[in-house]
């Protein structure tokens, strides 16, 4: 248990315990991820191996996200061109490529995100703090899942965790969010990255 919470537990006892809260709804959830045009911000990815990352994440909906990761790891993942790339810091080979729609982040960075579609949402549920959605492609869940963490009173997207087609899990926490800026197409062109690196 974490120290901070087990030194409050024998105070919880004497309060009254809270309502409980309500889930966002899933519509209102979509109304969020589509009103989400450009999102930089800060980041922590929990790696399925338990190390840690830090960097900078850029967000052009639809189709477009890079992860920035900060020196001395010069790995980076850009989704551009419905294509995702991610180079890898200790290679000197071309980048690994997949189409972004075999990807869970395929689910939020689509052009009209309805979280009400059948079969997309395996999961919906609020833990007292925040609303978790679950996600999938119904037409291909072989490819993993999204977990989203949303708080409420505004509703803000905190986190999410991807569960690949193995089964690992990264998460990705992120920090404050400045919406609305403008990006230069370089930061999600595969091919001139690629050129860039000498890949």
């Amino acid at each position: 248990m974490n120290r901070r919470f087990a030194l409050l537990a024998p105070l919880a006892l004497l309060l009254p315990l809270p309502a409980a809260a309500e889930k966002i709804p899933l519509a209102a959830l979509s109304d969020y991820l589509n009103g989400l045009t450009t999102v930089e911000t800060s980041f922590t990815q929990i790696n399925s191996d338990g190390t840690l990352s830090t960097g900078t994440l850029y967000i052009h909906r639809p189709g477009r996200v890079r992860f920035e990761y900060d020196p001395p790891d010069r790995s980076l993942v850009i989704a551009g061109g419905q294509q995702v790339a991610i180079f890898d810091a200790k290679s000197n080979q071309p980048p690994e490529q997949y189409p972004l729609k075999r990807t869970p982040l395929n689910l939020i960075l689509g052009q009209n995100i309805d979280l009400g579609r059948a079969r997309m949402v395996v999961g919906h549920e609020d833990d007292g703090t925040s609303t978790r959605v679950r996600a999938q492609d119904p037409d291909a869940p072989e490819y993993g899942t999204i977990e989203l963490v949303f708080t409420d009173n505004p509703v803000e997207l905190r986190q999410w965790v991807i569960t690949d087609d193995l089964g690992a899990q990264t998460t990705v926490v992120l920090g404050e969010m400045k919406k609305g800026g403008r990006f230069g197409s370089r930061l999600f062109d595969i091919t001139a990255e690629t050129a860039a690196r000498g890949n």
